[in-house]
């Protein structure tokens, strides 16, 4: 199965709203990096949460997309944990670490995208 690097935003968008993740938004750095075509970007509670939205980000992309991370970076007891699938690049933050690193601001030139949550985030 093939999907696109839109599709797989959207899927792992999906799957960390499904763990209730917050803050989630995804932007479009097409134009402005050739590292990856998307950032996902959400916020745990917690640390049990974190492992949750992590674990459910990679069963849905590896169910629906086939896709497993190329690399993973932080867990057990991380406040900010980065999944790799080439072409997206997941960012998975604790509350405290989201507004230290603040990459919202850092990419803010690029494109947010709607990947059609009810919550509207």
């Amino acid at each position: 199965m093939t999907v696109t690097s839109n599709e797989l935003a959207r899927i792992a968008a999906h799957a960390a709203d499904e763990k209730k993740a917050t803050d989630i938004v995804v932007l479009d750095l097409t134009e402005l990096s050739d590292v990856c075509d998307y950032f996902l970007i959400c916020t745990a509670a917690n640390a049990r949460q974190l492992d949750a939205v992590i674990e459910e980000i990679e069963e849905k992309v590896r169910v629906n997309a086939g896709i497993k991370p190329l690399s993973h970076e932080g867990r057990a007891g991380a406040s900010w944990v980065l999944l790799d699938y080439g072409s997206l690049v997941v960012h998975a933050f604790l509350p405290e670490a989201r507004d230290y690193y603040r990459l919202e601001r850092l990419w803010g030139d690029a494109p947010l995208v709607d990947v059609g949550l009810e919550s509207g985030e």
